[in-house]
């Protein structure tokens, strides 16, 4: 059998006979490079370019930002329902504010604080203590009181109903 010549470091053919370009890794490696450079360099420009439109949106939204207005209801304190088999009665004492858009809502809304209290007092009295059970019924009770609050008001519209006070006995 014929022995292989043995191949020199420079030679121009690949290990499996195919010609290489001459200088072909390194232009390859160059290319890699380079791309890197561009795609990081890309990057951080989006980023800084988003980071600053993202600041300039928060200084927009502060500056336009209206102050708003609350309206605090006189405490109010009511039995319960009972529960099924219990005889002893149960007590809420709750103290509500109302957040309205400005100072002039509220001038709106002030001549008909009877009718929102009286609509809380007729809601509340037919609850349960267990209708008071975890964070879920806070809310529940929050938004019912809201949606109440503003069907009593419209035309107006109150925003949020915050809870000051609110213990059950």
């Amino acid at each position: 059998m014929a022995k292989k010549p043995k191949r020199a470091p420079d030679d121009e053919e690949g290990a499996e006979g195919e010609a290489r370009p001459p200088g072909g890794s390194r232009k390859r490696l160059v290319l890699i490079a380079l791309a890197a450079v561009l795609l990081l360099g890309g990057g951080g420009g989006g980023y800084l370019f988003l980071k600053s439109r993202a600041a300039h949106a928060e200084k927009q939204a502060a500056e336009t930002k209206a102050p708003v207005a609350f309206m605090d209801l006189r405490e109010m304190v009511m039995n319960l329902t009972s529960d099924i088999g219990q005889s002893q009665t149960r007590f809420i004492k709750l103290k509500v504010a109302l957040e309205v858009r400005d100072a002039k809502v509220a001038a709106e809304i002030q001549p008909l604080m009877p009718r929102v209290e009286d609509a809380f007092q007729v809601y509340i009295r037919e609850l349960r203590p267990t209708d008071f059970e975890g964070s879920m019924g806070t809310y529940r009770l929050r938004e019912e009181l809201l949606r109440r609050v503003n069907v009593a008001v419209y035309p107006a519209k109150v925003d949020a109903v915050l809870f000051k006070e609110f213990v059950i006995q």
